[in-house]
């Protein structure tokens, strides 16, 4: 009988890439949850749960994420100040057409990966740019078209994003 172990690679061994991924129309759940797992390595066949295997993601144009639904509006973010009477909030279109829309893309992220030393460490792997230009040329990033994985990556026409929540309100 043919016996195969699990292998468990070493930090030293692990292969790390760089991902390029254009968020332009992307809905923000399922970009934020196919990021988490390239983070986190899950995609390779020498995944290890207790090492850092994960690839380096660059994304791009994060305020022109899209949110399905009444989202943009309806999605609150709260955080406390910690004075009293310190809480504080901000809808998801705020968010994106505030002065770091790319912070909406990144806590997204954020709460899908482990919230612990290595988790830490996997999203300091995530490099997040509101605009179209990156500085991360010389890695030589591979694209990877998030839309074409799923048709249902992609917003529809009918969808709204913070900036076109904003245009209907007016």
């Amino acid at each position: 009988m043919l016996e195969t172990q699990t292998r468990s690679i070493k930090p030293a061994e692990v292969q790390k890439d760089w991902i390029l991924i254009d968020a332009d129309g992307l809905v923000l759940g399922r970009l934020a949850a196919l990021v988490a797992n390239r983070l986190r390595g899950k995609h390779k066949p020498t995944f290890t749960p207790h090492v850092d295997c994960g690839d380096h993601v660059v994304i791009i144009n994060a305020r022109r994420v899209r949110l399905t639904g009444n989202k943009a509006e309806q999605k609150v973010f709260y955080w406390h100040t910690g004075y009293a009477g310190g809480i504080k909030q901000r809808t998801a279109r705020e968010g994106l057409e505030g002065r770091f829309p790319e912070r909406v893309l990144e806590k997204a992220v954020e709460r899908m990966i482990t919230r612990n030393n290595l988790g830490r460490a996997q999203m300091r792997n995530l490099h997040v740019y509101a605009g179209a230009e990156h500085p991360h040329a010389g890695q030589a990033p591979k694209t990877l078209d998030v839309g074409a994985l799923n048709r249902k990556n992609i917003a529809a026409a009918g969808g709204a994003s913070g900036a076109d929540a904003a245009k209907k309100a007016a």
